[in-house]
């Protein structure tokens, strides 16, 4: 478990600054542009780094004014996600080793962050757990930024189910802080419902990764497929300009879709 934030050394930061699109950003448009409590978050993350590289020269806060729409959607994703996991993982009275573990595992194997940029999710994740801001406030900057990317409000309700089961129960309390997320996003009770059982319970996995239930026919199913590789196709994603990590994390998302879709196939013998 992480006990005190990771330290910002001037010649970690001078390596980070090299590595991806973290690293772009911090060197050219910092947190403090982005606004609203996720950038008061990315100002905590991301400040301390700044008083050191300015003493070497690094960088000037005379160029920072300002974000292009690409790396706010970016640091919008990157800061709201660990922010809102952060206090989810809090609202059951602490975080759990499982719980941690879990967010781990979505750095490294879903984003597939570096080193660097692990190091900077953990700052971000502590720096929300410490702040007074609320989870709503949090997602709700995070429903402006994404209200028409779907895909994304899907994936950042599915991170957070998976988070919260992972220490082996789905408690009272994560699961109202995750339908308040449900309500702020727009997202139907319905499809939460079937995004749940993906987690919660095994015998409805695969058509809830489909989106469908085990009661529709065979040509809703069908369709419900085709739909979602149109909205998870590693290069409909990449034509947005999303960051690499999310285009990962799509990716991945993608197969499991073809996956669950050769299961319901295979079960019904669909042809």
């Amino acid at each position: 478990m992480w006990l005190r934030p990771y330290k910002w050394h001037g010649n970690l930061y001078k390596k980070d600054l090299e590595m991806g699109w973290i690293g772009k950003i911090v060197g050219g448009a910092i947190g403090f542009a982005l606004g609203g409590p996720l950038g008061a978050i990315a100002g905590a993350t991301f400040g301390h780094a700044f008083d050191l590289n300015e003493q070497e020269g690094i960088a000037d806060r005379r160029e920072i004014s300002h974000l292009s729409a690409g790396e706010r959607e970016q640091l919008t994703f990157f800061v709201g996600a660990f922010s809102m996991l952060a206090k989810l993982a809090q609202v059951d009275g602490g975080v759990s080793e499982k719980e941690t573990a879990a967010v781990e595992h979505f750095m490294a194997r879903d984003l597939n962050l570096d080193p660097a940029s692990r190091n900077v999710a953990i700052n971000i994740f502590l720096a929300a757990g410490r702040s007074p801001e609320t989870f709503e406030s949090f997602a709700g900057q995070f429903y402006n930024q994404f209200r028409f990317r779907p895909q994304i409000l899907t994936l950042m309700i599915d991170i957070m189910l998976r988070v919260s089961v992972a220490d082996g129960h789905f408690n009272p309390a994560e699961e109202k802080l995750i339908l308040r997320a449900v309500e702020m996003f727009r997202f139907s009770q319905e499809d939460f419902r079937k995004l749940k059982s993906k987690y919660v319970s095994d015998a409805e996995k695969y058509y809830s990764i489909l989106g469908c239930d085990r009661t529709d026919p065979d040509d809703k199913i069908k369709r419900q497929y085709r739909k979602l590789v149109q909205e998870y196709h590693p290069d409909k994603i990449a034509a947005k300009g999303l960051p690499e990590e999310f285009i990962k994390f799509a990716g991945d998302k993608f197969r499991e879709i073809q996956e669950a879709y050769e299961k319901v196939k295979k079960e019904r013998g669909i042809s």
